[in-house]
């Protein structure tokens, strides 16, 4: 999938999503464009770099993942315990768009929660 069909992708999963380029007082984050729910992250990748896609997952489906499939490994910059790196070069695109969708969930569902305490 190329960047500008992803990032499609991505704002079609809700009115509630948004897409922002945060990092751009770093150098090496100048680039990074991520896309949130709940004002929380759940996809990022680098613009001038699109090799890698990092998306939230579930721990236990992790291991699973990588050993099934190549396009699958660690994310860039986050914790590999709760998130996975995914080459949208490679990777089927039912595959990242599965996953990226599970992501938008696993964050939705986690913030969504917390918003609704909050009031």
């Amino acid at each position: 999938m190329n960047i500008e069909d992803y990032r499609e992708y991505c704002l079609s999963l809700g009115d509630d999503i948004e897409e922002k380029l945060p990092f751009t007082k770093f150098k090496s984050g100048e680039g990074v464009l991520v896309f949130y729910v709940c004002g929380h992250m759940f996809s990022f990748f680098d613009c001038n770099d699109f090799h890698v896609i990092s998306l939230k997952c579930q721990p236990d489906r992790i291991d699973d993942l990588k050993a099934k499939c190549d396009c699958i490994g660690n994310p860039y910059n986050e914790s590999p315990k709760r998130w996975i790196g995914i080459n949208p070069n490679t990777a089927p695109d039912d595959l990242l768009k599965e996953l990226t969708k599970n992501s938008y969930e696993i964050v939705k569902a986690k913030y969504k929660k917390v918003t609704k305490e909050k009031r």
